[in-house]
């Protein structure tokens, strides 16, 4: 049996890919013979594959019988854009994993939700079990805290006001001017900690970042036993987090 001389190649792919790029370049929109003409396909074809796109939303069909751009390529180009800038960031969270010998996390505050978007971890370094949502547990986490700290007064209170203070180990806060004492007082500032409030046996420290206007934290995790490390490793995170904030604000 003879070699292939290279990749097998999706032919319809193709011609779905080049139906898009035809679009694209038609601000206002093109009709689907013209479309057809660019690309060199047959009309049937276009406009089954027109069909396709539309109804998966990467195309949209205007009034006039133009194509456009759909909302799920700008989707896609978010996401994009922001895992270009994770992949930026992630050298800094492994060289921190490794330097601290502990689990490396970053988390943005999005849409009005404390969200993780990265977590480097390995075999020596086990990440804490997420057994609690971050959405749902940002009292009670150090990257939680951190963001919650950076927010202004009337962002931060919107955000407690639609979360419970859930109560998930013995030391976690759930008294709301005690915890909006403590992020305005932290010890550590502009460190952040929590000392086993999410998980019993594991310590976190965290400190702010930013993508842009965007607040995140930057933090790690660590044995209850390691708690008297929580200084030290403060002095460290602080300029990982400006290298992490420095990644962030490149344009791409």
């Amino acid at each position: 049996m003879g070699g292939q001389d290279g990749p097998t190649l999706i032919n319809s792919v193709q011609r779905a890919m080049r139906l898009l790029e035809a679009v694209s370049a038609h601000e206002n929109g093109a009709p689907a013979k013209q479309l057809a003409r660019e690309t060199g396909l047959p009309l049937a074809t276009a406009y089954h594959l027109l069909r396709t796109l539309v109804h998966d939303g990467y195309v949209r069909k205007l009034d006039d019988g133009g194509f456009i751009l759909g909302d799920k390529l700008q989707t896609l180009r978010s996401t994009g854009r922001a895992q270009a800038l994770l992949s930026r960031v992630r050298p800094a969270l492994a060289a921190l994993r490794d330097e601290l010998a502990t689990a490396a996390y970053l988390t943005f505050y999005e849409e009005g939700e404390i969200r993780v978007a990265e977590i480097v971890d390995g075999p020596g370094t086990p990440r804490v079990d997420l057994w609690v949502g971050f959405e749902d547990a940002g009292h009670a986490t150090a990257l939680g805290k951190s963001v919650l700290s950076e927010l202004d007064e009337e962002a931060r209170r919107d955000y407690l006001s639609r979360h419970h203070l859930a109560d998930l180990t013995p030391r976690t806060i759930t008294s709301l001017p005690e915890l909006l004492r403590r992020l305005e007082t932290p010890p550590l500032a502009p460190a952040v900690t929590d000392v086993e409030e999410y998980s019993l046996g594991t310590v976190c420290v965290a400190v702010p970042v930013y993508s842009g206007d965007t607040i995140g934290s930057l933090g790690v995790s660590l044995p209850s036993n390691r708690l008297s490390r929580l200084p030290e490793i403060r002095e460290r995170l602080l300029p990982a987090a400006s290298r992490v904030t420095r990644g962030l604000s490149l344009t791409i």
